[in-house]
């Protein structure tokens, strides 16, 4: 059978041309680069689950994120390994607490440099969860929790953090920053709410890098069924009602049907989390000559903004905004 010549002649694009049909075009401005900031002096760790990504004490975490802003990244996000844990995740909300002066220190040297801060209280907490834990039942006190992630958000806000970013799944989260961000004046403060959070097995490296594992059971308590969709529509929608100025969906590559369904569903802006799995795959087969590391980590980007994110937050954003550039 002879094929028309027109469907011939679409097969034979020059670079040119399909540069200028392309629908779907990446640019540093996309991402956002999360960052793990440590207490300590001259801390720079290497995290052998995710190759080139590293803990920070504050002095190394300005200078990569002047690094970044020389690249053309547009922001950071900040998560933050204290010097000790409690079960009050006392560290969390400290003024003198490391992510706090991160924040300063980084507005500071970096002043147009867009900083997000993670509000959750894992990395605080000595048992690992996102929430209080009722030690005679082993179970999360979701309404206590809200008070310390609240405190954990305006503490950030006075710091001079521009966005924060709740990513603990507690029932009422949104609704409880935001009352409590605007009593105390911070009501201009956005919320990115981390509205769509599975509860993923690629995970497994940040919890290396954050050092934030559960130190018993596991977070799908609170976090969502990956074999569930509508009930992500339904958690956006509730982050909505509750004043989230921005959304996000976590992870990003294995929830690209999410992704899209979401952008459907709201005009907000919308986040994609490119997470530590995600990242440590693609950095493990290159390494082994399986893929090309270029090619595939510019691949999957495209697929995430092509569902429909706005912002992606990725560990590959440096090496994005060099290929780009």
């Amino acid at each position: 059978m002879a094929f028309p010549q027109q469907r011939l002649r679409r097969t034979r694009r020059t670079s040119a041309l399909r540069s200028l049909v392309r629908e779907t075009e990446l640019s540093p401005q996309d991402f956002m680069y999360p960052m793990f900031v440590a207490s300590g002096q001259e801390v720079d760790n290497e995290i052998p689950s995710m190759p080139g990504i590293r803990q920070m004490s504050i002095n190394n975490a300005v200078a990569e994120a002047k690094r970044a802003h020389s690249l053309g990244i547009p922001g950071v996000l900040l998560f933050g390994i204290p010097e000790s844990k409690d079960e009050a995740a006392s560290g969390a909300y400290d003024p003198e607490g490391v992510i706090q002066l991160a924040v300063r220190a980084i507005k500071d040297a970096v002043p147009e440099l867009l900083v997000v801060t993670d509000v959750c209280l894992c990395e605080y907490m000595s048992h690992g969860h996102c929430g209080v834990v009722d030690a005679e039942r082993g179970e999360i006190m979701n309404d206590v929790s809200l008070e310390l992630l609240a405190r954990t958000a305006v503490s950030h806000a006075e710091a001079g953090a521009d966005v924060v970013a709740p990513s603990d799944m507690m029932d009422g989260r949104v609704a409880a920053l935001r009352a409590d961000l605007d009593r105390e004046g911070f009501e201009h403060t956005p919320i990115l709410s981390y509205a769509s959070k599975y509860a993923s097995s690629f995970y497994g490296p940040f919890r290396d890098a954050a050092e934030s594992a559960p130190e018993f059971g596991d977070r799908r308590g609170y976090q969502m069924d990956p074999a569930n969709a509508r009930e992500a529509l339904r958690e956006v929608g509730l982050d909505v009602e509750e004043g989230a100025d921005m959304i996000m969906v976590k992870p990003a590559l294995p929830y690209l049907d999410i992704l899209r369904r979401v952008r459907e569903t709201t005009d907000l802006p919308l986040a994609a989390y490119n997470v530590s799995g995600e990242f440590s795959m693609i950095k493990a087969a290159a390494e082994k000559g399986w893929l090309d590391e270029q090619s595939a980590v510019l691949e999957a980007m495209t697929g995430i903004k092509r569902a429909g994110a706005e912002v992606i937050f990725s560990y590959h954003a440096p090496d994005v905004a060099r290929w780009l550039s």
